[in-house]
């Protein structure tokens, strides 16, 4: 009985799925410090740290290129590859796009605020995908997943200027975060961070809440 012969594009997508997987703790933990070191760019007013800090964030970021066309190579840059992964090819873009200086003089466009806030939202992506690769625990990885999404959601208050002082930003935001209420600015975008936020917290405590039930349950269940 002969096996049937194997996909040999199939075979090489797999084997870049299996390099991702040896290669998910440091990533992981590059993906975490880099949501840090955007924070940092984000709040710093001094020429060198904001230098030193820019620099950094580049340096992580080719890491993270580097990271996805070696695998893209492994796979032989097959087209089931690309289709299992351009979401992170877009991801992997939107910070180039301060480069586009020259489009600033094209008020509608607002490419400045465009890049940064697809930076944080980029950075808040790939801290939430290293809080899976790094935790397995079900309560560990939404606790990492929350403290990403406080980061990020209090950085964007603040990139949108809806709170001048990222301290507030950063109070406001854990508080809808846990409770869903908290977000004091009443202005469209922060509108939007409370219903976001609102829903999310639903989901935390959802997910909070079946985690304990598994928990006391495996309890009863358990031989004495």
């Amino acid at each position: 009985m002969s096996s049937e012969p194997s996909d040999p594009a199939s075979e090489r997508v797999d084997a870049a799925e299996a390099l991702a997987d040896r290669l998910d703790r440091p990533m992981g933990f590059l993906g975490v410090l880099f949501l840090f070191v955007f924070l940092g760019q984000l709040l710093v007013s001094e020429p060198g740290w904001s230098q030193i800090l820019g620099v950094t964030g580049w340096v992580f970021w080719l890491l993270f290129v580097a990271e996805f066309i070696l695998r893209a190579y492994v796979a032989e840059f097959s087209s089931d590859f690309w289709r299992r992964n351009w979401w992170q090819v877009v991801f992997l873009l939107i910070p180039f796009l301060r480069f586009v200086r020259a489009l600033q003089a094209v008020r509608a466009l607002r490419v400045a605020r465009v890049a940064r806030v697809g930076g944080i939202v980029s950075a808040g992506v790939r801290g939430s995908r290293s809080a899976g690769r790094l935790l397995s625990s079900r309560i560990g990885w939404l606790a990492a997943v929350t403290v990403v999404v406080v980061l990020a959601s209090s950085q964007l208050l603040y990139a949108f200027e809806s709170q001048t002082d990222y301290t507030t930003a950063l109070f406001e935001a854990a508080l809808a975060t846990i409770t869903g209420t908290g977000i004091t600015t009443e202005d469209p975008f922060s509108q939007v961070m409370k219903l976001v936020l609102a829903v999310y917290s639903v989901a935390v405590f959802a997910t909070l809440a079946g985690s304990l039930g598994a928990f006391f349950l495996r309890d009863e269940h358990r031989p004495t």
